[in-house]
């Protein structure tokens, strides 16, 4: 009986989707268009931002290409940018084609605000001078917090070589490991050490490659942990140890570094209490003195 049921209840699906693919088949089509129309869109509008990007990237070139620049320049541009972490050769071009493209556009959104009534001069020179120097006041910002990340993780990755060290591993294992691992937590630090490793690889000298990783940074802490790991490696000392020893030295600057801050705050609160919080004590407690001695004086006068 059951069988019988299975097989009726087969036989029937069977029959009713080939009723349906009979009598509905125009809305069938007309779905399976709208799909391939739609996936054809989709293409024509990666091909668009394609084509977008590489205009934009001709437009910079361009640009580029307008702005006069000297070979000192674009050096000390490419060391500015390998500071902040932009390896790139198109970033130099962009930074030079914004400090073009900045200016006018805010000689552009003055003359549209129509601010510039009173003294159009000084307002289109200072736009011009602040979209100038607003890309390399950004890049500086861009330097300063890099290095700043840099010398906060710097301990922690000493930590992580001293374990891989200690387990067995190489300095070169060691640093690749390390850069593996401490991607996620450490990306500056991280991206530095992957270089230190590419160049090893290419068959530079471990200490020419350290010592470009200290230059690439320009951190203080960075050049000295250099010069002990080259020094400890001449002498034949041991590099754990070594370097156990550099992280337990800027751990204890860092904590001497936010104690100084600490002790600083009682001078940098004296401008506040002198120009906001004692007007107003004075402000509370002299000024119904003041106005009692007014109304007297105008009461005698009187």
């Amino acid at each position: 009986m059951g069988m019988a049921a299975t097989s009726f209840l087969v036989i029937f699906l069977m029959i009713a989707s080939a009723g349906l693919l009979i009598f509905y088949r125009q809305g069938v089509i007309q779905r399976i268009s709208s799909v391939v129309t739609q996936s054809e869109r989709r293409g024509e509008l990666r091909t668009s931002i394609q084509a977008g990007g590489i205009s934009l990237g001709g437009m910079v070139g361009h640009l580029d290409d307008i702005l006069p620049k000297s070979q000192a320049e674009v050096s000390v541009l490419q060391q500015r940018l390998i500071l902040a972490g932009y390896r790139n050769e198109s970033a130099a071009k962009i930074l030079r084609t914004a400090r073009l493209v900045i200016p006018a556009v805010l000689c552009l959104l003055v003359l549209v605000t129509r601010y510039a009534e009173g003294n159009a001069f000084f307002a289109y020179v200072l736009c011009l001078g602040l979209g100038y120097l607003l890309p390399d006041f950004w890049l500086g910002r861009r330097i300063k917090a890099r290095q700043k990340q840099i010398h906060r993780g710097l301990p922690d990755v000493l930590d992580f070589l001293v374990i891989c060290i200690e387990a067995g591993l190489s300095v070169d294992q060691s640093t690749k490991r390390t850069a593996e691992e401490l991607r996620l937590s450490q990306p500056a630090l991280s991206d530095e050490l992957e270089v230190v490793v590419l160049e090893q690889r290419a068959g530079r000298p471990r200490a020419e490659a350290w010592q470009q990783f200290a230059e690439r940074t320009g951190v203080p802490s960075v050049r000295s942990l250099v010069s002990v790991l080259i020094q400890s490696e001449k002498l034949g000392a041991s590099i754990a140890r070594t370097l156990r020893t550099h992280s337990d030295t800027l751990r204890t600057q860092r904590r001497q570094y936010v104690e100084e801050q600490a002790a600083k705050t009682t001078i940098k609160l004296v401008f506040p209490l002198v120009f906001f919080i004692f007007p107003s004590l004075f402000l509370v407690t002299l000024g119904p003195e003041v106005i009692i001695i007014g109304e007297s004086f105008t009461k005698y006068l009187n």
